[in-house]
């Protein structure tokens, strides 16, 4: 069996995360992705996410009708700042036997030696790089594991997103119909304006 992991703020959940999760399952054969929203991400100390509930219920409906899909929120029930070798032993735990594969942003790969417990996460689990459009690949030398993804990459970030909705601007073009409107009915991101 294989495993495609997928962590992350999702905040918002958004078309690029779509896409993305399609490619893999398709180019890679996998069995299951699951997305693993972070409750706070090691990349971005100084930020609070999106309240845990709100996150959880636009990745579940965006992802509604997909049968390979899950959403596993140890993250969140963890709390505190998310780490990647912590989730991945969850869940190798959880599925001896089973090969994982972790999605990563082409642009986090050269900061992977510096991960906690980089040893023994390069051990745990593959590498499936999201490719950036028009940044060159990087490489790590064994025991680093890392396939690229070739399909569909599209240049939209959370923050864009994040920012667009401040402004009052529409976000429909890039985030599912449903995380779109728990956006406007809940109010989320007006506060980012000012910053």
């Amino acid at each position: 069996m294989r495993i495609g992991l997928y962590g992350g703020s999702f905040d918002p959940v958004h078309c690029g995360h779509l896409l993305v999760a399609r490619a893999a399952l398709e180019e890679l054969a996998l069995d299951r992705l699951v997305f693993i929203p972070a409750a706070q991400s090691p990349f971005k100390p100084g930020r609070v996410p999106a309240p845990d509930a709100l996150r959880l219920r636009m990745l579940r409906t965006a992802l509604a009708g997909e049968p390979r899909y899950r959403v596993d929120d140890v993250e969140l029930r963890r709390g505190g700042v998310s780490y990647t070798v912590d989730t991945v032993r969850h869940f190798a735990q959880a599925h001896p036997n089973t090969t994982l594969c972790w999605l990563i942003g082409a642009d986090h790969v050269p900061t992977l030696p510096q991960w906690r417990e980089a040893d023994n996460l390069a051990q745990l689990v593959e590498f499936i790089v999201i490719p950036r459009p028009g940044e060159p690949a990087a490489s790590l030398p064994a025991p680093w594991r890392l396939t690229y993804l070739k399909g569909w990459p599209l240049k939209v970030s959370s923050s864009e997103i994040r920012m667009r909705a401040a402004r009052g601007l529409p976000i429909h073009h890039l985030v599912p119909a449903i995380a779109a409107d728990i956006i406007a009915e809940e109010g989320l991101y007006r506060s980012e304006a000012a910053t």
